[in-house]
């Protein structure tokens, strides 16, 4: 699985010109799963994201998590973070899961950052044309691959 994390002062995710999810101060997470992901790398990412301290304390410094801030989190499927761009031009995404494999890991992603939050994630819709909006706070991004733990 590989995330890429935003800070954001707000973010929103519509469908169709319909606002489907929209947070204040949070995260923005967009998330690729291969074939290959297992219920441990749900369990790593989660709590990696949720205990990451990339908000400013009372001093500015970055030292204080999304749990620590009381801050939202809105998840978007994203295959594309998976593009193998090796040949040619036109992108490859062999390397995503299709969405049998995809959908469950998706649902469980939600279902344990809920736990490990203590409230509600919000969410595009797997599989649709999104347009996502975001005021990136910082700029903070992040990018982790649970396949290399670094």
């Amino acid at each position: 699985m590989k995330v890429v994390i935003q800070r954001v002062s707000e973010a929103s995710v519509s469908i169709e010109n319909e606002m489907v999810a929209s947070i204040g101060k949070g995260l923005l997470i967009l998330l690729g799963i291969v074939n290959d992901d297992e219920d441990e790398d749900v369990e790593w990412l989660c709590n990696k994201i949720t205990n990451l301290r990339i908000f400013s304390d009372e001093n500015g410094i970055m030292n204080t998590s999304v749990i620590d801030t009381n801050g939202d989190i809105i998840l978007v499927s994203q295959f594309t973070l998976h593009a193998a761009t090796k040949k040619g031009n036109r992108p490859s995404y062999i390397k995503a899961a299709k969405p049998d494999i995809a959908i469950p890991f998706y649902h469980k992603f939600i279902k344990t950052l809920q736990e490990k939050l203590g409230k509600t994630i919000h969410t595009g819709e797997f599989g649709a044309n999104m347009q996502v909006q975001l005021i990136n706070d910082g700029p903070v991004t992040i990018i982790i691959d649970s396949k290399n733990k670094e």
